[in-house]
């Protein structure tokens, strides 16, 4: 069903329809650029542009009949204001319809500090103008891909430091694990944030992650699953029979990996006696391992106790670290709770009472997809410079009741020398690192994934 939400021109905030007579007469060229004006973290990993470019912006985007529709959209809803008909009608007739900007960016996958140039946007057809910040709503879209991606490269760091210090860092990749996709706001941002967080992982139970990464960066298998059950498959068997739940899904599932939530009624009973007595046998002569899945209580104090449970029944070896890592048929997933802050609190927990962290993984949906907003990494879009008249005038903000929202002058480039970032005025500066990736309806620069993983890793 081709609806408005299919059309470009609709896509955008309803005051920029009415921007296009507000600027100097004369102007020929918008010049404006996206920047993390600062936040939760110090640095962003840039991800998610390509897919916005391919969804919205690339190929024949206005048609007469979207023009049509748009218009009576805008008069109704702004019915003192005329439509800009004729500019739309312009690039329908002079472009094919086809947007005529240049839009350069960082390398996906590249991580900057924050208040640096991320993104630059100008018109490439001075009749135009008017579209640089038009466009502004949808490419600004891209905070949340960036901020996730962040997010998620952020508790890569504090759960590599602890593989680093108590046991084996290969285990990384498959350490955080994205169980988010009931818990976003749409499957789009499920889709565009599951596959965010698996540029720095390879667990998911987000499939829609799956399709955008396939879709839009050719990476045919981005991330990977196993058995699990749920509450519903385990206390289907009510409460007497959950021994037998439990022994269907080492059954049902004869090899490898299965993970088994295990708290539906007493997690410590299931991890002391269910499992560790009277599964005990099945488990170790399981060719694979049983991942046990807590899922209420203080996560800290329910994963350390566990842990002391699981070591009493099943065994463990102190690795050359001096760390505790239980028989390898049996490992923890804490799912429950799971932030930035919880998972490093976990982490320490058990590294204080001499367990490793080869031991745990770690489940995260809402507060690894969720919970961050464009202000969590301040993302602002300004423009910096404008062309009137054949000249070009340094544009820019400097608010006396907030200093943190200066912005930028002029046109940019991004630098990167002895290992630092810097912006600098000037465009196509010597040794930029922003690159064309969009001029005037085409992708010219299709990033795959595998690369975008290398340069965040």
């Amino acid at each position: 069903m081709d609806t408005g939400l299919d059309n470009f021109i609709l896509l955008t905030d309803s005051y920029k329809v009415t921007h296009y007579p507000q600027y100097p007469a004369g102007t020929t060229e918008v010049y404006s650029y996206f920047e993390s004006r600062g936040g939760e973290w110090s640095e962003t990993c840039f991800f998610g542009l390509q897919y916005i470019l391919k969804k919205y912006f690339v190929g024949q985007v206005v048609t007469e009949k979207k023009i049509d529709q748009a218009e009576k959209y805008f008069k109704k809803h702004l019915p003192t204001f005329p439509f800009n008909r004729s500019g739309w009608e312009y690039i329908l007739k002079h472009h094919g319809g086809r947007l005529p900007l240049s839009i350069k960016t960082v390398p996906e996958g590249s991580s900057v500090p924050v208040r640096n140039v991320l993104m630059t946007v100008k018109n490439t057809d001075p009749e135009c103008f008017w579209l640089t910040n038009y466009v502004e709503t949808l490419l600004v879209q891209v905070w949340f891909p960036m901020t996730v991606c962040t997010n998620s490269r952020e508790q890569k760091k504090i759960i590599k430091q602890y593989l680093r210090e108590t046991g084996d860092e290969s285990l990384l990749p498959f350490k955080l694990h994205d169980f988010g996709f009931r818990g976003v706001s749409s499957v789009e941002s499920a889709g565009l944030g599951g596959a965010s967080h698996l540029v720095n992982f390879l667990g998911t139970d987000t499939m829609a992650a799956l399709v955008i990464a396939d879709e839009y960066y050719g990476e045919e298998c981005a991330g990977y699953s196993i058995p699990a059950s749920e509450h519903s498959t385990i206390t289907s068997w009510t409460k007497e029979g959950e021994i037998d739940a439990m022994k269907n899904m080492l059954e049902t599932y004869k090899t490898g990996i299965v993970a088994c939530v295990s708290d539906s009624y007493d997690i410590f009973d299931a991890c002391s006696k269910k499992w560790g007595e009277v599964l005990k046998k099945a488990v170790l002569e399981r060719d694979g391992t049983l991942v046990i899945r807590p899922d209420s209580g203080d996560p800290s104090t329910v994963v350390l106790k566990c842990h002391e449970l699981l070591g009493e029944a099943f065994g463990f070896q102190t690795n050359e670290k001096g760390y505790k890592v239980l028989d390898p048929h049996v490992r923890l997933i804490q799912g429950d709770g799971i932030n930035i802050h919880s998972l490093k609190e976990i982490l320490e927990t058990l590294k204080q009472h001499l367990w490793s962290a080869d031991n745990i993984a770690f489940g995260s949906g809402g507060a690894l997809l969720q919970k961050l907003n464009r202000d969590t990494q301040k993302c602002a879009f300004k423009c910096s410079s404008i062309t009137v008249k054949g000249v070009d005038r340094v544009v820019y903000k400097d608010p006396v009741t907030d200093p943190g929202k200066v912005s930028k002058k002029g046109k940019l480039s991004l630098l990167f020398d002895q290992g630092k970032w810097k912006t600098v005025e000037g465009e196509n500066v010597d040794g930029d690192q922003l690159v064309e990736v969009f001029r005037n309806g085409e992708l010219v620069l299709d990033q795959k994934f595998v690369d975008i993983k290398k340069r965040a890793d």
